[in-house]
């Protein structure tokens, strides 16, 4: 379906951007060399994820989009932050280039494959963007100018808690999402009619237009 608005979509990029230096760099709660990091390894796979998407998107499409950039972006700033305050530039640059290229495919040739329903790609962008991130998390941690693994452990070991953490992660919203939405769906309906989906939600539901800026 066509945008309702590139240009507030790319607002909301942008904020989300920026915004997320502080999400990020804040976490050290202090003003210092962690947090400087923090903040360079966020940029540097953010843009590194979006380049992915847009490539990723160009080879399989013909041609690039604004729509894909924005997307990888966000899908790069999700995998970078389990990272964020343990990864070095090199591992980011790879971390964001895996993360946006990996989100591209799921989003579209796995979204498709698998048939589910997804309008915003919260799958494909931020559980997939996520375990991505947090698996790297234990290889850059290690390497490539990382902030180095704990004393005793090792980077398969690291890697392997990693991915242990993942697994546990999966199961547990699987899980209580299921719970959540059958009790949601014995309440009110989970989603609205093919027509008023056509129509668009604003003005079935809410009776309002929207204007395209």
């Amino acid at each position: 379906m066509a945008l309702h608005s590139m240009t507030m979509t790319l607002i909301g990029a942008s904020l989300l951007w920026v915004g997320w230096f502080g999400f990020n760099a804040g976490s050290a709660v202090a003003a210092d060399g962690n947090a400087g990091m923090a903040m360079l390894v966020t940029q540097i796979a953010t843009a590194a994820a979006a380049l992915g998407w847009m490539f990723s998107e160009w080879l399989a499409h013909g041609k690039p989009s604004v729509l894909g950039i924005a997307s990888g972006a966000v899908a790069g700033l999700v995998a970078v932050t389990p990272a964020a305050g343990t990864c070095g530039p090199a591992g980011a640059l790879i971390l964001g280039a895996v993360a946006g290229v990996g989100c591209f495919f799921a989003s579209t040739k796995l979204k498709r494959a698998l048939g589910y329903d997804d309008s915003l790609d919260v799958f494909g962008v931020h559980a997939v963007g996520g375990t991505i991130g947090a698996i790297l998390t234990g290889l850059f941690a290690g390497t490539l100018g990382g902030a180095g693994l704990a004393e005793g452990v090792s980077l398969g070991g690291q890697i392997g808690v990693q991915v242990l953490g993942v697994a546990v992660t999966w199961v547990f919203t699987a899980v209580a999402t299921y719970i959540l939405l059958k009790i949601v769906g014995a309440v009110i309906p989970l989603r609205v009619t093919e027509e008023e989906e056509t129509m668009g939600l604003d003005l079935a539901l809410h009776d309002e237009r929207g204007y395209i800026l």
